[in-house]
């Protein structure tokens, strides 16, 4: 109760600075092209620098002479990445000063002033490693350089601003509470007796379920948004495929084929993908529109993708059955967390409610908070039913994603001259690799600001954006999800160039399907 409680402090503070408005701040730009106001001095928007005549490069200097917080800020976002790629060095470096105290502690023994019961000293260097190496604490900790900077070249008032008056965090908090719901007990199982009928096909062998959910999980982000299906396919992958110990080469194909399928398969409806969610709106596009021109080449895409990986992992698939036949699946291990018995249908009613409402309610995080404590509630009354709510990964993800909101913000300087500046024969290549680098909600939302922008650049940056989705862990808001509950089936975590080896070629298949096969009407 203590972890709910600190949620549901955290979810007040991030939406308190909606009654801040009061206290009397005046918008730094008040009048800005699309309605909206900006109370920091920070970033400046588009149409408010001086005209520059010249190419890209002459744009971007040019910005960068008006507020130099722009280089900046994007060094700091560079850094930040690199950190991810260092992560895992960060780990070891933690169980190393960890291993160490250890033996300290065993050699000095039990001193006779500390209680048989007390809670043993911690390693404070290890500890500090250990969240340097966390991935999804990373953007978070750069905050703080971005903060220093932002004061530097600016002041406090504007990064204080900027952060409570100028970003929206609805996104960050939707995702913890639809992990959350997605990642219980009643929700999962419909979902694994959803994909165990498919799996029934291959005799239910972990190459079975590995076909069934990379395939059906992905589809299901279309429905229950791309956050919710990206949590119950790395769970279920956990429970039928991980735990068997794949082949390192296996484990990373996977991951990153998960990730890239989620990432293209919430196009079959225009408010699953965050990515499509930004312009569906703006340029007027129905979930028929996505169907025609996204869905089926999404679905397309998914099959040839798992079908190749299937065919190339073929032997390694085989002798995980075997090794599983052979030895047994486990059954007997499981405990009880993953008990088979029966849940009422009433139950597993209620919770597709609450699913439901989340999803209905996402952009009103008032009605989907108040709606996550009523089903914390229902969990206390049905809790021989349920399992532990864990919310230890869906806030580390939460706290990633509004890192990034914040790190985010600040790189429009760059990315909307770069999408000016590209014909539409390169803008769906440019985006693919834009979003590897940044949120690609992100990026199809600084398209839809761009005026006059034509339909063959519309679907050209968003089909960049979700094409290049499964890259890296920050290339689309679900990966934190999917990073956070099968880490711990890699030894010293994800590495960031094995997830983009393992998703290189859905990613290319991807932009194949999305590029040459031919849109409905």
């Amino acid at each position: 109760m203590k972890t709910h409680l600190l949620l549901f402090l955290a979810v007040l503070c991030l939406l308190a600075p909606a009654a801040s408005h009061a206290a009397g701040f005046q918008p730094h730009f008040p009048e800005l092209a699309d309605g909206s106001r900006q109370y920091a001095s920070f970033p400046i928007p588009a149409e408010k620098y001086p005209p520059v005549e010249g190419g890209l490069w002459d744009i971007l200097r040019s910005r960068v002479e008006t507020d130099p917080f722009n280089l900046a800020a994007t060094i700091i976002f560079a850094l930040a990445i690199l950190h991810t790629f260092a992560a895992g060095y960060f780990s070891k470096l933690a169980h190393k000063y960890e291993e160490q105290h250890d033996e300290q502690l065993r050699k000095r023994g039990l001193r006779d002033h500390e209680h048989p019961d007390g809670v043993p000293e911690v390693s404070f260097l290890g500890t500090i490693f250990h969240f340097l190496g966390e991935v999804e604490a990373v953007f978070g900790l750069w905050v703080i350089v971005l903060a220093g900077a932002a004061i530097y070249f600016h002041s406090w008032l504007d990064f204080e601003l900027y952060v409570s008056h100028d970003r929206v965090f609805v996104e960050p908090i939707f995702v913890v509470i639809i992990m959350a719901i997605a990642a219980s007990r009643p929700v999962l199982r419909i979902a694994e007796n959803l994909m165990s009928r498919a799996a029934a096909l291959g005799g239910r062998t972990p190459a079975a379920w590995w076909l069934s959910v990379l395939i059906i999980a992905p589809l299901l982000g279309s429905l229950i948004t791309e956050p919710a299906a990206m949590t119950i396919g790395a769970l279920l992958l956990a429970k039928k495929f991980y735990r068997f110990s794949p082949p390192p080469r296996l484990a990373y194909a996977t991951l990153g084929l998960l990730f890239v399928n989620i990432s293209i398969g919430g196009t079959l409806t225009n408010f699953a993908a965050p990515p499509v969610l930004m312009v569906a709106s703006a340029w007027e596009w129905s979930t028929s529109f996505m169907i025609q021109h996204f869905g089926w080449k999404a679905l397309t895409s998914i099959l040839l993708s798992c079908a190749l990986y299937h065919l190339m992992f073929r032997k390694e698939l085989a002798r995980m059955t075997a090794a599983v036949d052979a030895d047994g699946d486990g059954v007997a291990d499981i405990g009880w967390g993953e008990r088979e018995t029966p849940i009422p249908p009433w139950i597993t009613a209620v919770h597709l409610g609450f699913l439901l409402w989340t999803v209905y309610t996402s952009h009103f995080p008032v009605l989907f908070v108040g709606g996550f404590l009523f089903f914390l509630a229902f969990i206390i009354a049905t809790r021989h039913h349920q399992n532990e709510i864990s919310l230890r990964s869906p806030i580390l993800v939460g706290f990633f994603l509004a890192a990034l909101v914040i790190h985010g913000g600040c790189q429009s300087w760059w990315i909307g001259p770069v999408i000016r500046s590209l014909s539409e024969d390169v803008l769906m290549l440019a985006a693919t690799v834009l979003t590897a680098f940044n949120d690609n909600a992100a990026i199809t939302y600084l398209a839809a600001q761009v005026e006059g922008i034509s339909d063959g650049a519309k679907y050209a940056v968003v089909a960049g954006a979700v094409t290049g989705g499964g890259l890296t862990v920050i290339a689309n808001a679900p990966n934190p999800a999917g990073q956070s509950i099968l880490s711990r089936f890699f030894k010293d975590g994800i590495s960031p160039l094995g997830l983009f080896l393992g998703a290189l070629a859905p990613t290319i298949i991807a932009y194949l399907c999305f590029f040459f096969l031919p849109s409905g009407h």
